[in-house]
């Protein structure tokens, strides 16, 4: 499993002219499934999203979580993060897991997350999205579940 996570002062996503979910200050969460994931990909990380110390406290260091500023989560189901670009033009995302079991391990994510008491909101698997974000920083780290363990 794949996540690029965004510290954010805010973030919504649309499908058509409808906005279908917002937060304030907290994370965007753009994430990608891998034919070879498993639960234990999605909850190594959701714990790792969840305790990862990322927003600065009074002295500007990345001391704190988002428990400690008490954020938001906006998960996007993205099976781009395993194009391959290695040959020719057009990425090929044979990596990725196929739909219907993508749309079940990303749910079960954001259940992980929610379960560890985040406020997590989502977009629409599968649908044509629109995403706007106020980075913070700009903060953008990269988790892999294959090479994080």
């Amino acid at each position: 499993m794949r996540a690029l996570l965004q510290r954010v002062s805010r973030a919504s996503v649309s499908v058509g002219d409808e906005v279908v979910s917002q937060i304030g200050a907290g994370m965007l969460v753009l994430v990608g499934v891998g034919r070879e994931d498993s639960e234990e990909d999605a909850r190594y990380v959701a714990e790792k999203i969840a305790g990862l110390r990322i927003f600065s406290d009074e002295a500007g260091k990345f001391n704190l979580s988002l428990f400690d500023i008490g954020g938001e989560l906006l998960v996007i189901s993205q099976f781009t993060l395993f194009a391959d670009t290695r040959k020719g033009r057009r990425p090929s995302f044979i990596a990725a897991a196929p739909p219907q079991q993508a749309e079940v391990l990303v749910d079960k994510f954001v259940d992980m997350l929610c379960a560890q008491g985040l406020r997590v909101s989502t977009g629409r698997f599968g649908e044509h999205m629109h995403v706007e974000l106020l980075n913070d920083g700009p903060v953008t780290i990269w988790l892999d579940s294959k090479l994080l363990a």
